[in-house]
Parts: structure tokens; C-alpha cells; sequence
């Protein structure tokens, strides 16, 4: 099997577009659409199923996730292997302005003690516009959270919403709640202000911002209230527990790569990177 024809395999199941795949491999929908046809021949089976308007995966095409993620991260492995020593670009990371307090700093940490020479470019940024930065080759790897219906990238941490204020609690007895909230694209955003529709509590939103550090700023002054994962919640900021509250979403925050990958950083590392984080997650617990 070919692997670029498994890497836009890989990057469908990935993304859950074949738009999206052409435009990360750099190939017309017309070209990966021939990929796909001549996979299912190698392959004997059907790989692709109709689900109303999109396509899906058969039985068969899930199984053969599975082979094309462990065939990329050996070939990926035995390329990194002999170019080890190779002088590399800076590996660019993309990260959003909410983990580069938390989750950054442990990524940056494993990657340097698999790949000690590496240098990094960093480029903060919504989970949005990373993934458009993916699409277009500006980035080689980025910190995302996963919407619940696709597969994704590779795990680094199960988390969970809460709802954050300052140091000054009494700010919760409010009426209407002030809220500081990320931008709508943000799934806490939609779920903030749906639950406290449904749950009749009188509202205003004093501030949307993709910014983790504007939004810090204001509740630490005690003007508003957030939902942010745990996270991203640091000193100075007070997670609230009140039962009339509506519930919070659990993401899965994980790292998703480039389908043409950074000479030193491919699926295999990715893999690694998720197993320490994984490891640490566990440990922790």
C-alpha cells in the first residue's frame, strides 16, 4: 500500500473531510479520491460508506485505521531514525492561548528529551485557525480540543469544564451573571450560555476574547465569570462548584500532526508524546 495514499486515508478519518485532507496533503479532492479508490483495491474491500450526506467508514475502513496509523508511525520511525544528527528546521507548534500555561510546557518538555537538538517555533492561536494553519502547512503539529465526533489526533489529556471566577466568590450572587468567556468557536462558549438558558438564570456577556490572558486579567479583578477547562485554570482563579449551575462538557485535549510531517516529528513521535502524557495522567491519578 502507498503511504502518502494511507496519509490522506489517515487525514479523512482524521479531519472527517476529504476537503480538508486535500488541502493538508497538498493533493486535489480529484487526486485523493483516486488514492482512496486505488487503497480499496489493494485492500480488496469497500472502505467507505454513505451516512445521509457524508461518507463514512465500513468495518473494513476501521480496521484499516488501525494498520495505516501503526504502517505511518514504522515508516516514520525508520526515517527519523537515519536522519538522526540532521541539522532540522524549527519544529512549529500551534498551540491555543489557554494551554500554553499548562499543556505547552509538558509538550515542549517531552519532545526535548526525545529529540534534545530540536529548537521551536511556537504560534498561539484558537483551535480554528490551528487547524486551518494545519491545513495550509504553516504549522507542523498543534494542541487542539477534539470535537467528540472525530478521531482526531493523538490523546494528552481527558479534561472537563468548570466554571471559574477570582479570588472574590461572592461575585456568583450576581444577577445578571457577568460572563468572560473564549470566542464562540470555543465549546465551552455555547455550552455556558445554553445551559444557563435552559436553567432560566439571568445572564450578560461582559466579554468574548480568544485571549487566555485577557480573560484571567478580569477575573482575577473579579469583573466577570468563566467556563475554561481545569486545565486552564491557574493561581489566583477559584473553581466553583454550585449545583444550580448547568454541567460543563469534557473534552479530550490531544495533538494532532501535519499529514506531511517535520523531518523529526512524525506519527511515531506523536505516539510517543501521547504514551508520556498518557503515563503522567496515570500517575497523577
Amino acid at each position: 500500500m502507498d503511504i502518502d495514499g494511507l496519509r490522506s486515508f489517515v487525514a479523512f478519518v482524521d479531519t472527517g473531510s476529504f476537503t480538508r485532507a486535500a488541502k493538508q496533503t497538498f493533493r486535489s479532492q480529484s487526486a485523493i479520491s483516486m488514492q482512496m479508490k486505488k487503497l480499496e483495491e489493494d485492500v480488496g474491500q469497500a472502505l467507505f460508506t454513505k451516512q445521509g450526506r457524508h461518507l463514512g467508514l465500513t468495518d473494513q475502513g476501521q480496521q484499516l485505521v488501525s494498520y495505516a496509523r501503526r504502517i505511518l508511525s514504522l515508516h516514520d520511525e525508520a526515517i527519523g531514525h537515519f536522519k538522526q544528527g540532521d541539522h532540522h528546521r524549527p519544529l512549529k507548534i500551534g498551540c491555543p492561548d489557554d494551554y500554553a500555561e499548562s499543556i505547552l510546557p509538558d509538550l515542549v518538555a517531552h519532545i526535548r528529551v526525545l529529540l534534545p537538538q530540536q529548537s521551536f517555533s511556537i504560534v498561539c492561536d484558537c483551535s480554528t485557525e490551528l487547524r486551518l494553519k494545519l491545513d495550509r502547512g504553516e504549522i507542523d503539529i498543534a494542541i487542539l480540543t477534539r470535537a467528540p465526533d472525530i478521531e482526531e489526533g493523538y490523546l494528552l489529556k481527558h479534561d472537563r469544564g468548570v466554571w471559574v471566577c477570582g479570588d472574590d466568590t461572592s461575585i456568583m450572587a450576581q444577577s445578571p451573571l457577568p460572563l468572560v468567556l473564549y470566542e464562540p468557536d470555543c465549546k465551552f462558549y455555547s455550552a455556558a450560555l445554553d445551559g444557563l438558558e435552559k436553567a432560566a438564570l439571568d445572564y450578560w456577556l461582559l466579554c468574548s476574547t480568544p485571549s487566555a490572558t485577557t480573560i484571567k486579567s478580569l477575573l482575577r479583578k473579579n469583573l466577570g465569570v468563566s467556563a475554561m477547562a481545569v486545565s486552564s485554570v491557574s493561581a489566583g482563579l477559584t473553581i466553583v462548584e454550585q449545583e444550580y449551575l448547568p454541567a460543563l462538557p469534557a473534552v479530550d485535549i490531544v495533538l494532532a500532526v501535519a499529514p506531511v510531517p517535520h523531518p523529526a516529528f512524525g506519527s511515531y513521535m506523536a505516539t510517543q508524546i501521547s504514551h508520556l502524557f498518557v503515563a503522567q495522567m496515570e500517575h497523577i491519578i
